[in-house]
C-alpha cells in the first residue's frame, strides 16, 4: 500500500470511529473547508441533497436524529485507489416518526486530500428509506 492509500485509509477509519462513538465534532473535523458532498435520492429523506460547507455538511449529520438505532451497522468491504476509498456497507435504523425500520444497503466514496475529506458521494437504497419515512 502506498503512503497515499494508507492516509486515505487511516481518514477513512477515523470518519467511522468518530460516527460510530456519536463524536460528530470529530467527524466535522476530517473534512476540508470546501467538500463535494452529495446524497441522491428521495426529496422525503432529510439528508439527500448537495452540500460543501462544514455548516452545510453538520446540518446533514444533524438530520440522523430523527432515526433510532442502528439495530445494525456493518462495513463489508472497502477498496482504496489513490485518494479514493470506497466503502461498501449497511445498517438497519428506524424512523422515530412513523415507527417504520429501513434496511440500508449503500455506497460511500472518499475523496482524500492532505488528510481531509473532500468528497463525500453517498449511494444508498433511498426508496426503501422514503417508503419508511411515508409509511
Amino acid at each position: 500500500m502506498t503512503a497515499t492509500q494508507t492516509a486515505t485509509n487511516e481518514t477513512v477509519d477515523a470518519f467511522f470511529a468518530n460516527f460510530g462513538e456519536g463524536n460528530i465534532p470529530g467527524v466535522l473535523d476530517l473534512f476540508a473547508e470546501k467538500v463535494d458532498f452529495r446524497v441522491t435520492g428521495s426529496p422525503d429523506v432529510p439528508w439527500t441533497g448537495a452540500r460543501s460547507t462544514k455548516q452545510e455538511i453538520s446540518e446533514f449529520f444533524a438530520s440522523f436524529g430523527v432515526l433510532t438505532g442502528p439495530d445494525h451497522f456493518e462495513v463489508t468491504n472497502r477498496i482504496v485507489q489513490g485518494e479514493d476509498a470506497v466503502v461498501i456497507a449497511n445498517c438497519v435504523f428506524g424512523v422515530q416518526a412513523t415507527g417504520s425500520k429501513f434496511h440500508n444497503h449503500y455506497a460511500l466514496h472518499f475523496g482524500v486530500a492532505d488528510g481531509k475529506i473532500v468528497r463525500y458521494h453517498m449511494y444508498e437504497d433511498s426508496y426503501a428509506i422514503h417508503a419508511a419515512f411515508t409509511a
